[in-house]
């Protein structure tokens, strides 16, 4: 009997724990006065952190337990609206329909001798001193994070929006329809100042993704009590807060008047942007009076002023509310955007929703360890009945169709007739593609790859070997835990010094997480005397053919070498290379040329020959020798961050400068080698330093030495990043403008600098007709000391679109004038 009588008692609590635990849905329609919908309403549960957003339709959704709730519904220009409601036994219905919001002045408008509203400029000082205290309020925090992204096609050019295009963007006959949806859940950690951990504990993504995207939480952490605001892939610069420490030099203040909310005093701040506003917002800020706070924002950028690019218009809308004690956090954020590309008109938003906040969390001492944000491994396999309940934004009927639609072309995606077809289709090779890029066939599980070197790197022309083939594939493979293998055969042929080579270079990438790889190679190629690179195969081939420059210099190798790499640490690169190589010099056997030049000539293929001496001359820079060399490297970046998926980390740009350490070691008598010499030296750079409004410094400084050199050859030299000819490759911040490739080479103590800064068109914006085009001013200098060549400097200005560059500079070297002229880039190397 007692046993049945505690059986019984068990099952009643149970069922009374069941019926305690059970979530209802609470949904309604928010509308305005004249009955539209209100897209995106913040909608909370008060004195909770729990809450939603309405979707594009108005339409909001809880899962919530039976009780009584005061539910609070804000939008900005609507009054905030309290209502109390109750949840028994069963979802509940609830329609709301917001009041236009009325501000209105509390006193007579007034202005000082600058024409300033002398109200905003009060209210606004007073925000301004208070930024700091609520900067640092909250120590620490962590909050579940949904993040909902969305891009449409509004319209497109007929003559453009042909059947393919259509399929491919999946459009109705009017060129309209949903190209991208992405949403996220992810559990935010902060810790102040700066530590930050993501856990997205689900991801989902359909269609073709859009040029920028903000589909992570921390993506969308708009924090406007900071002094800048960057909206990464928009502009090259960042953008002032409107309560920032010097905002009164960006920005003038209209006090649009106030209102009162549940007892609170908001007042309504119209933004202007002094001068032209590039770097600025307009629109309108939202301040708690007395408190002194930021209660919402409604702010945009627009291509017009901010010279953005990609889109036309950025609008920035955020909700702040009272979590506790006191302590006000974002309810919500919103990034609406709109843009036309070649008659192509879309527009799009992504929306942040934060819940479940807690404060003064107790973090592990070393929880924040430089991974920035972790995607589980499960993330992108949750189905459809997860995201229905797990979701606070329900979708509209379109986005429902979008993504059903999207999920059965996925199935069918899989199937083999399909899979068969696609796989024929993307391994057709294309001529224009393939002369500059190369092409890549795959496998139907994308596990095997065979990538092909682009034309313009296989026939070319050079005065040593005459006309050659260099045939060069890639061939990888990956297995499920996504280790990859990787072998590339190389088979090298000049007509002209009847010359094979044939190499083999090989990798295996064990341990993705910690750049962890082997690699091997051998056989014999045609090497270049500087082994830091010149030219490429493609514009030497040009400067020899068409104008006399035979700038590269090229040697002959028999080589094998052995290497591993691995992350020690996080943030600390170990590598470690053993090769051993046969050396010997070639000489030029080709002169042909298709324009005959007066003035120049072919030069010797001995780099430090004069130009006087004849093209055929044998003059001995080294004889055939042997080396054994040790070469070890510890990179070192200083907080490092990183991102986890499934197949590896990604590592994120370090707002530190990096520092490389190298020791290369020749050994001498081991398998007759010849070479005898130590060198070391350091590195330390740092690319894209941001400083806000001018945009954003790199530079590189590298100092090297041998310690001893008893035995050095020219290509053991130190080589140096040069750059001879009309064009040039800004994309590394250690090259040189004007240096000859091999003139400066050191086998000494050396010395080099590089510093540019990119001012992100803070100077033409000031010239009216020059806006429009959008060009970033650059400048820059170079420096290079070693003790044959001292004091080599170079100083330069350019312009720059995309990738799209033109600079002007002028060298000298010690205390002559060395060269002048302009460098051009146009993306290809």
């Amino acid at each position: 009997m007692k046993r049945f009588l505690l059986l019984v008692f068990l099952l009643l609590n149970a069922f009374i724990f069941k019926a305690s635990a059970q979530q209802y849905i609470l949904s309604g329609h928010v509308t305005d006065q004249r009955g539209g919908p209100v897209s995106f309403v913040s909608v909370y549960i008060r004195n909770t952190t729990y809450g939603t957003t309405s979707n594009e339709q108005g339409v909001y959704k809880f899962n919530i337990g039976a009780g009584d709730y005061d539910v609070i519904y804000r939008y900005v220009g609507n009054k905030e609206q309290i209502d109390h409601i109750t949840i028994t036994d069963h979802d509940v219905l609830h329609n709301v329909q917001m009041e236009d919001e009325v501000f209105q002045l509390k006193t007579v408008k007034a202005v000082d001798k600058r024409n300033r509203d002398t109200a905003a400029y009060t209210i606004m000082r007073k925000v301004i001193a208070k930024r700091e205290f609520y900067l640092n309020e909250v120590n620490s925090y962590s909050a579940a994070i949904y993040v909902k992204g969305m891009q449409k096609l509004t319209g497109a050019p007929k003559k453009l929006l042909t059947n393919g295009v259509s399929k491919v963007l999946d459009l109705d006959t009017n060129g309209h329809g949903i190209l991208y949806q992405s949403e996220s859940i992810s559990n935010y950690n902060f810790q102040r100042p700066d530590k930050v951990k993501e856990i997205t504990v689900s991801s989902r993504e359909a269609g073709i993704s859009p040029t920028f995207s903000y589909n992570k939480a921390s993506d969308l952490q708009a924090n406007f009590y900071e002094n800048l605001f960057e909206v990464e892939g928009l502009s090259s610069h960042a953008f002032v807060s409107p309560i920032a420490k010097n905002a009164f030099k960006y920005y003038r203040y209209y006090l649009e008047g106030a209102t009162v909310e549940n007892g609170r005093t908001i007042d309504k701040i119209k933004l202007i942007g002094r001068n032209k506003g590039e770097y600025s917002f307009e629109g309108y800020i939202y301040i708690l009076d007395g408190d002194w706070r930021i209660y919402s924002v409604d702010l945009q950028l627009t291509n017009k002023v901010n010279r953005l690019n990609f889109v036309d218009t950025m609008k920035v809308s955020q909700q702040y509310i009272p979590v506790q004690d006191n302590i006000w956090m974002p309810t919500s954020i919103q990034y609406n955007y709109n843009g036309n590309v070649f008659g192509f008109k879309f527009d799009g938003y992504y929306v942040g929703v934060y819940n479940n906040y807690k404060f003064n969390v107790a973090f592990p001492p070393d929880y924040f360890n430089g991974e920035v944000m972790r995607l589980d491994t499960n993330a992108r396999i949750k189905n459809a009945d997860y995201w229905f309940k797990n979701r606070p934004i329900p979708l509209t009927a379109q986005e429902t169709r979008d993504y059903q639609k999207k999920d059965s072309i996925q199935r069918l995606q899989k199937s083999k007739p399909y899979l068969d077809s696609l796989q024929k289709s993307k391994n057709r090779v294309l001529v224009i593609p393939y002369t500059v890029f190369g092409f890549t066939m795959t496998s139907r599980n994308n596990k095997d790859s065979l990538y092909v070197y682009p034309f313009n790197q296989t026939l070319f022309y050079n005065t040593v070997e005459g006309v050659g083939l260099n045939l060069k594939a890639r061939l990888s493979h990956t297995s499920n835990d996504f280790k990859t293998i990787g072998i590339t055969p190389n088979i090298r042929y000049g007509f002209a010094d009847n010359l094979l080579s044939a190499n083999i270079h090989s990798y295996y990438y064990y341990d993705p997480f910690h750049e962890g790889h082997f690699f091997l190679d051998f056989g014999n190629d045609v090497l270049d005397l500087n082994n830091v690179g010149t030219r490429s195969v493609y514009f030497n081939t040009l400067s020899t053919l068409l104008s006399n420059n035979n700038y590269v210099k090229y040697y002959r190798s028999e080589f094998g070498d052995v290497g591993f790499m691995r992350e020690l640490a996080n943030g600390i690169l170990f590598k470690g290379t053993l090769s051993y190589a046969n050396r010997t010099q070639m000489f030029n056997n080709s002169y042909a040329h298709i324009f005959t030049s007066k003035t120049r000539h072919y030069t010797s293929n001995n780099p430090l020959a004069p130009d006087s001496v004849a093209a055929n001359d044998r003059s001995v820079l080294f004889p055939q020798n042997q080396a054994l060399t040790l070469n070890t490297s510890v990179k070192f970046t200083f907080d490092q961050q990183y991102i986890t998926r499934p197949t590896g980390k990604v590592y994120l740009p370090s707002k530190y400068p990096t520092l490389t350490v190298n020791y290369r070691k020749a050994i001498p008598g081991v398998f007759g080698s010849d070479a005898d010499y130590d060198f070391v030296s350091a590195d330390i750079s740092q690319d894209k330093i941001r400083l806000g409004v001018m945009g954003y410094s790199s530079f590189k400084l590298s100092t090297g030495d041998f310690l001893n050199k008893n035995k050095l050859y020219f290509m053991d030299y130190n080589h140096f990043l040069g750059n001879q000819g009309r064009t040039f490759d800004p994309t590394y911040v250690g090259s040189f403008h004007f240096l000859p490739f091999y003139q400066f080479s050191a086998n000494s103590f050396y010395l080099e600098a590089h510093y540019q800064h990119n001012f992100a068109g803070s100077l033409l914006n000031n010239i009216g007709f020059m806006r429009n085009l959008k060009l970033e001013e650059i400048v820059g200098a170079n420096y290079l000391t070693e003790k044959n060549n001292k004091d080599y400097r170079e100083f330069y200005v350019g312009l720059q679109r995309f990738i799209f560059r033109v600079d002007y500079g002028v060298s000298y070297a010690g205390n002559k004038k060395y060269l002048q002229g302009i460098r051009i880039f146009y993306g290809i190397r």
